[in-house]
């Protein structure tokens, strides 16, 4: 039985290799690329959607057709059925066949599109535009997107950028159009490259780049979607595909770092420097990008459109700098969106009547005046939980200006108190004492009990938040273990998998003196 096992396994595996080498020319050679797979079997529309009577699949090709009986009532659309992509290359062939008089034949592949009818088969969003003619081949169109689409997004050898509020800013040439028309070929085979990573896309056609496109527009782009193939209405026309085949890419997560201004001493509340740290941390993980903005609040907003969180370390409360203008409104826009939020030392802090609510929605707590307290002390972790936020972190020890007794979110299931230890009773404030931030009532209900430095949660929204109250000192970021706990909750909130050792990120002694706020502030 073995033996005749292993005879069928090679028999297939001969087949196999037979009918990827005859069936459509290159397939064998398009699945030795790194990285890519195919997703059109060469045989038949299964992992397909689409209308029998105008697409058919023989001898590794999908055709679509339309002729003077059966006509396409509309565009029409095969959907492949595989998982939404977000950033990825695709590459395949494609010929386009007029079988008309006037020589017309258009097309176009879609990507990151919405499926608008299952049962129709129609489909919105971006789409690379081909054609029989001299124009379209190569162009970025928006086909039925969001509030009916932009259209031409980008003619062929145009450099474009969109801006938040949906203008075409044309920033560059690639060539003009007639130049590129040569790289086509008419009626024969023709190689389409389409590469989207975050907002940017790019289109080629044999290996010329016909468009370069950024889109900013935050209401009218679309970052996942289906993969679907065209068959334009119109006079009878013949569209071909062969060779297709993906890769994804790792969507590059962002985090914009907000740093606060300066407020203390050299070596105190360094939030520049701090961030910048973090910053120098994050670009040594795979996948991770960090953006520092400084004085507590960016200058154009745009620089959180492709946020997956963002970390704020400043100085809190009622000099805020989430209270200021309509900032808390723009911050709870992100929070709907899911974006994460951290905040570190003095910014878990906010009045109680500004934002209290917010903070427990997003974050799952905050320093609470009259209720919590901000003393220096040496904090002795003993003992850590089970959590993303913890891998790699061993039990440590380390002086701080540790705020604990925080206000926290009740009876919330998914809010987890990730650093815990037991305050000296002295920290709590003498007996009758009522200070803000010194020592109450309250807290001195508590003594020799354990109080939670750091926590998270997960948000009903899908959004995750976290706070820490250590910072105080810029060279505890020196110490692996409170630096690695922060960069793990980056990545958590980023919703990124944090690695099974936590993160690594080395720093020098140069590092951790650089970038430093001047004297005398």
């Amino acid at each position: 039985m073995k033996r005749q096992s292993r005879r069928l396994a090679v028999w297939a595996a001969l087949g196999a290799a037979w009918w990827l080498a005859g069936a459509a020319g290159t397939l064998l050679a398009a699945e030795l690329e790194e990285g890519f797979v195919s997703i059109f079997n060469g045989t038949n529309m299964i992992g397909w959607l689409g209308n029998p009577v105008f697409w058919s699949a023989r001898d590794g090709v999908l055709t679509g057709r339309t002729t003077e009986q059966t006509p396409a009532p509309a565009n029409l659309f095969l959907i492949w059925r595989g998982a939404d992509v977000v950033d990825f290359e695709l590459r395949l062939q494609y010929r386009l066949t007029p079988m008309n008089a006037n020589g017309f034949a258009n097309s176009g592949v879609q990507y990151r599109s919405r499926v608008l009818s299952a049962a129709n088969q129609s489909v919105g969003g971006y789409q690379a535009d081909l054609e029989a003619g001299p124009t379209f081949s190569g162009i970025l169109y928006d086909e039925a997107g969001i509030a009916g689409g932009r259209g031409v997004m980008a003619n062929r050898g145009e450099k474009v950028v969109w801006d938040r509020a949906g203008n075409k800013q044309v920033v560059g040439t690639l060539g003009t159009g007639e130049a590129l028309q040569q790289a086509i070929k008419q009626s024969e085979w023709n190689d389409y490259t389409i590469t989207v990573r975050g907002w940017h896309f790019v289109h080629q056609i044999n290996g010329v780049t016909m468009v370069d496109v950024t889109d900013h527009a935050v209401d009218q782009r679309l970052a996942a979607g289906a993969i679907a193939l065209q068959l334009h209405a119109g006079e009878p026309m013949m569209a071909q595909f062969r060779n297709i085949r993906l890769k994804r890419f790792p969507a590059e997560k962002k985090i914009v770092l907000i740093a606060g201004a300066p407020s203390h001493g050299p070596g105190e509340h360094e939030h520049r420097a701090g961030c910048l740290l973090l910053q120098k941390c994050l670009a040594q993980v795979p996948g991770m990008s960090a953006t520092v903005v400084t004085n507590g609040w960016p200058s154009d907003l745009a620089v959180f459109d492709e946020a997956s969180a963002i970390a704020l370390y400043s100085d809190g409360g009622g000099g805020h700098p989430f209270l200021q203008g309509d900032r808390l409104r723009e911050v709870g826009k992100l929070m709907r969106r899911g974006v994460g939020l951290g905040c570190i030392h003095y910014a878990v802090e906010v009045p109680k009547d500004k934002a209290g609510l917010e903070f427990l929605a997003w974050i799952g707590g905050y320093f609470e005046t009259y209720r919590s307290v901000n003393p220096h002390w040496e904090a002795d972790f003993k003992t850590l939980p089970n959590h993303p936020i913890t891998r790699g972190v061993k039990p440590f020890k380390i002086m701080d200006e540790w705020y604990y007794h925080m206000r926290f979110l009740e009876n919330a299931l998914s809010l987890v108190q990730v650093l815990t230890a037991v305050p000296p009773d002295g920290t709590r404030g003498k007996p009758g004492q009522n200070d803000p931030h010194g020592g109450n009532p309250e807290v001195q209900q508590h003594m020799g009990q354990a109080e939670h430095v750091m926590w998270a949660i997960q948000r009903p929204d899908g959004g995750r938040g976290f706070g820490f109250t250590g910072g105080h000192f810029h060279k505890n970021w020196g110490d692996e273990n409170f630096r690695r706990l922060v960069l793990n909750a980056l990545l958590w909130i980023a919703r990124t998998d944090v690695p099974a050792d936590g993160v690594h990120a080395t720093l020098t002694e140069a590092d951790l003196t650089a970038d430093l706020d001047p004297k005398g502030r």
